[in-house]
């Protein structure tokens, strides 16, 4: 059975239009044992509306964490929701070394 445990959002204001951005942090665990990590942000009330994402990828257990990330976007048109997966410099995580070294497009794709 998958589970997601829910860590609390945190807020803080966009330098480029004042809005609120939310970040997100959730652990998924398969059958009790942990299975991935992803973050999520999205700025309330923003122009274009999206989210960024970065999903760790790789081997679980004690004191061993993903090996990989790869960095993504969620947005919407007129009728869909869109996903697509963006290079580690778009991502707001591309400093971010928890979940190993955040994979550039065309290497996820091939992933």
């Amino acid at each position: 059975m998958i589970s997601i445990e829910f860590e609390e959002p945190t807020e803080s204001t966009c330098e480029c239009c004042g809005n609120v951005t939310v970040r997100l942090t959730r652990f998924v665990y398969r059958d009790g044992d942990a299975h991935a990590v992803y973050y999520a942000q999205y700025t309330a009330g923003y122009d274009e509306k999206r989210l960024s994402g970065l999903l760790g990828l790789g081997e679980w257990g004690e004191a061993r964490t993903p090996d990989k990330g790869v960095a993504f976007r969620i947005w919407t048109d007129e009728k869909d929701f869109k996903l697509g997966l963006v290079n580690a410099a778009d991502s707001p995580w591309s400093h971010v070394t928890s979940l190993g070294r955040i994979l550039d497009r065309e290497e996820a794709l091939k992933h």
